[in-house]
């Protein structure tokens, strides 16, 4: 970081220190994220048994669903951020933050009315189980009312990123975690608000945390170089728009189409029934926990790759790559061993329920799948999105997204008569088509050409 600023420099330096630095606070953001949404299974399976580990569940997957352009849309905007800061353009950062918070505004509104207003059939289409449905809707709904406390956290923590700062947005999402876990005690266990309490405790702590972390970036925004007027903060820049929907719009597909296949999948397994359908929310939370040091080491990775896209850097970008895979594979396999010594452990934490337990047990090497799956595509994806080429993040949308995932789940689901087993399976097989095309795309060098989005 250089001195006097908050900004970080990824164009010189230890490539492992500096991806090391980064990384290790969004790690633990993402971890905490998911110890919170941890926090409403196992204090509402705890409650409510099996049911309200489904109404959770469900409730919680369609909630995922609906966040695809928040985290398209914020994954592009830091790498935009990043490749100016690459090539010495930090004065239009200002600019464009105001575009990207007033454009994600108004899609956070539009969202959360259309999907209120189809609450109902659209947890019908999930075949959620009817003993659950009731508290499965109470959830949705409050979740659906607070998509703008959730898009507007994703905005910022993205500008921070962007900055090459990861540092504050785990400060921020820490004590959200702290507030969302005692609410969790408070409205579920306490008051007996079952799905709906679970699902306001983890909206209003999302409010906190974009509320605080929003002030922070506009108190500090000289630190940060950050150049924005009054007019910015609520404006539009025609050509910025046009260069954050050109690189968002695959991302939010990409994200949007692996999240539909995961409502698809999920929607065959809850029709296998309530245990089945309670199983498939701790399966959720062991794929979030995978995909947490995925995640951040993807999102480290792109900001670095993007900063040396701008400056034009290509030998210290295969650096970053290969430095991203080899902490992703160590980790997973740290998981793995995990989960092969302490499985029943690990299930019981969600639930003592024993047929939710032996559900489980046969899920375990799909969890092995899983944890390999997110290490080799975290590399590829940095490449992918930090280059900013978005013909690529498209083809990698459709292809994980709708076409592998959707096509081996039915494959292993219905035509191999796996049942849920093979639904899961075949998600997690999807889960290495990254991998593959960004292999491909790597030895293709065409991430070496310009890929300036505006």
């Amino acid at each position: 970081m250089n001195k006097g600023t908050y900004v970080a420099d990824f164009t010189e330096g230890n490539v492992t220190k500096q991806l090391l630095t980064f990384a290790t606070p969004l790690f633990l953001s993402s971890m905490l994220q998911i110890v919170y949404n941890m926090a409403d299974m196992v204090i509402v399976g705890q409650k409510l048994g099996k049911v309200g580990l489904s109404a959770v569940s469900v409730g919680g997957d369609v909630t995922n669903f609906l966040t695809f352009l928040a985290m398209g849309f914020s994954n592009a905007g830091q790498v935009i951020i990043a490749q100016y800061i690459g090539a010495g353009e930090k004065r239009k950062i200002g600019r464009f933050i105001g575009t990207m918070l007033t454009f994600m505004m108004l899609c956070a509104v539009s969202v959360s009315v259309v999907c209120l207003l189809a609450r109902v059939p659209i947890l019908r289409l999930m075949n959620t189980p009817q003993e659950a449905f009731s508290q499965a809707l109470s959830y949705a709904t409050v979740c659906m009312a607070g998509l703008i406390f959730i898009y507007g956290y994703n905005i910022v923590s993205a500008i921070l990123r962007g900055l090459g700062d990861s540092l504050r947005p785990f400060i921020f999402i820490s004590a959200s975690a702290v507030i969302n876990i005692i609410l969790d005690l408070v409205l579920v266990t306490g008051l007996d608000m079952g799905g709906f309490g679970a699902a306001a405790a983890t909206v209003f702590s999302q409010g906190i945390s974009f509320v605080s972390c929003g002030i922070y970036i506009i108190k500090n925004r000289e630190r940060y170089g950050i150049e924005i007027s009054k007019k910015d903060w609520i404006g539009i820049d025609g050509s910025m728009l046009a260069g954050l929907v050109k690189l968002g719009l695959p991302m939010a597909i990409k994200s949007a189409s692996i999240q539909f296949s995961k409502l698809f999948v999920n929607s065959w397994i809850n029709s296998y029934g309530v245990a089945v359908s309670a199983f498939a929310g701790i399966a959720n939370k062991i794929n979030s926990t995978s995909n947490l040091f995925s995640n951040a080491f993807n999102t480290a990775g792109s900001s670095m790759v993007g900063q040396n896209v701008g400056a034009k850097k290509y030998e210290r970008i295969k650096k970053i790559v290969f430095a991203v895979f080899r902490v992703t594979f160590s980790i997973a396999t740290c998981l793995t061993i995990l989960m092969l010594v302490l499985p029943r452990q690990i299930f019981g934490c969600f639930t003592t329920d024993e047929e939710v337990i032996e559900i489980g047990m046969g899920y375990i090497p799909i969890a092995v799948l899983i944890f390999y799956g997110s290490a080799a595509r975290s590399g590829m994806n940095a490449l992918i999105n930090g280059s900013g080429n978005y013909k690529v993040n498209f083809a990698t949308a459709i292809l994980d997204g709708i076409v592998l995932r959707i096509g081996l789940a039915l494959l292993f689901g219905l035509a191999f008569h796996m049942r849920h087993m093979g639904f899961w399976l075949g998600d997690a097989l999807a889960g290495f088509t990254p991998f593959w095309i960004g292999l491909a795309f790597y030895f293709s060098g065409a991430w070496k050409k310009e890929r300036r989005t505006v």
